[in-house]
């Protein structure tokens, strides 16, 4: 396993109680590293769940539920990737609550969580586990 294939498991996994992903379901793969540009997001739908994956500028991998919540949208994947405190976050594009890329956990409002899915690089292809 290379050290990009390393660190973008052991980011995912480093704190498996507060990653709110379970390591029962299926992986897929859904497509090149090379397809989602650095502090960006994509959105694939898998198995009828649309995931929004971001890739940041240090080749970290987090997948969460497309859908926001506060505007009823899934739209997840268009937000903009930044740092709040150290923690890594993605703002909605419609209202701009951040949620935390490794637990889900809305900031401005804890009582609301999105899913979380555990994430790979292998061999250049981006797996999701859903």
């Amino acid at each position: 396993m290379s050290q990009l294939q390393q660190a973008a498991v052991s980011e995912n996994t480093a704190t498996p109680a507060a990653i709110s992903h379970t390591n029962t379901g299926t992986w897929h793969a859904v497509c090149a590293l090379e397809d989602i540009w650095p502090n960006t997001g994509v959105c694939a739908l898998v198995e009828g769940r649309q995931v929004a994956i971001f890739r940041l500028q240090d080749d970290l991998l987090y997948a969460i539920d497309n859908y926001d919540p506060h505007s009823d949208a899934n739209v997840m994947s268009r937000g903009i990737v930044g740092d709040l405190g150290g923690e890594r976050v993605v703002a909605s594009p419609i209202y701009k609550h951040h949620y935390q890329l490794s637990t889900g956990i809305c900031v401005e409002d804890a009582d609301i969580r999105l899913h979380t899915y555990a994430v790979e690089l292998r061999d250049s292809a981006v797996w999701v586990q859903v």
